[in-house]
Parts: structure tokens; C-alpha cells; sequence
């Protein structure tokens, strides 16, 4: 296994993706409708559930790329950041959020050192979890405001398309999708 120093970590600002879809994973977030954002949280942590059981889900494919344990690390700690935005924006106005530096969390996480049965309960339980956010999100509170540590603005809608692209776009790491 290759060690996490050479992932090259990722400092792009990827909220351009709620204007325009990815070229890398096709997602739409203007096409993904609030009703959708739970049932499209659950579905993809099935795909990550039956990924982290094949055989090699802890070895990377190559140097520099992520395993399919250390997605599914992410994509877990990923639904449980969001989970906790969206309460904050539900419970305060206009909340900052904390900076979370995820390749950070990657390496004292020791994400390519966890079991991946362990792992994709965990995910299961976290995409549960923050589903059911957005399924109880009030109508008249999809606007309500939250703020990044970068300032960037979301409301609780923006933040679920966002948030459902980063793991639409990882079920597609995993799934070989795409290269590199």
C-alpha cells in the first residue's frame, strides 16, 4: 500500500458546481430537486457499502489515488460534516462553519487503517443520518443562510446539492468511473 504523503491534496473550490454541471462526473446540482437530496444520500451509500466488500477495497489502485476504504472514510466523515452544517443552519442564523481540511482528516483519521466492514456501517449510519436531515428540512427553511470558513454562502438547499455531488462524484471513484 502507498503511503498518504503522496496523495496530492485537493484545494480546488468546487462550489462552481452548483452553477454548472461536472465535467468529470456529469452531476447537475440544478437539476436535483430538495425532495431528492435524502433518497439520493441513502442510494449512494450503497453503492460505497457493496465497494468497501470486494476484495482489495484497502489497496489503492495506484500511486497518488485514494482506495476505496479511504473514499468511503471520506464520504462518511463528509456526511457527518454536512449533518452538522445543516443543523446549524436550521437551529441559528447564518452559522460559520469551521474549516475542515479533509486530506487532514484523511491522514489522522488513519482512513487507509480502518476496517472496512466497520467503515461501511458507519457510512450507512452517517447517510442515514443526514438524509433524514433533509427529508425533516421545514419548506419554508430550504433558504435559510450558512457560511464557510472560505466565505463562501450556501442556504440548506445549496448545501444538499453540494453536498450530493461530492459524494455522487466519489461513488464514481470508487465504481472506476474515471481515471486518475
Amino acid at each position: 500500500m502507498t503511503s498518504e504523503s503522496e496523495i496530492v491534496p485537493d484545494t480546488k473550490d468546487w462550489t462552481w458546481v452548483l452553477d454548472a454541471p461536472c465535467p468529470e462526473c456529469g452531476f447537475v446540482a440544478a437539476e436535483v430537486g430538495v425532495d431528492l437530496l435524502g433518497p439520493m444520500v441513502r442510494d449512494t451509500a450503497t453503492a460505497f457499502e457493496a465497494a468497501l466488500g470486494a476484495p482489495g477495497a484497502a489497496t489503492r489502485p495506484s500511486a497518488g489515488r485514494w482506495s476505496v476504504l479511504e473514499y468511503a472514510c471520506h464520504v462518511r466523515d463528509v456526511h457527518r460534516i454536512f449533518a452538522e452544517r445543516i443543523r446549524l443552519m436550521l437551529t441559528e442564523d447564518e452559522p460559520r462553519f469551521p474549516n475542515w481540511d479533509q486530506d487532514e482528516a484523511a491522514v489522522v483519521g488513519r482512513y487507509a487503517e480502518q476496517d472496512p466492514s466497520v467503515v461501511a456501517r458507519e457510512l450507512l449510519d452517517a447517510a442515514a443520518a443526514v438524509a433524514d436531515a433533509y427529508d425533516a428540512v421545514p419548506p419554508d427553511a430550504w433558504g435559510r443562510r450558512g457560511i464557510r470558513s472560505n466565505g463562501s454562502e450556501f442556504t440548506v438547499e445549496t448545501l444538499g446539492r453540494y453536498h450530493l455531488h461530492d459524494v455522487v462524484h466519489h461513488r464514481g471513484d470508487v465504481a472506476g468511473v474515471r481515471a486518475g
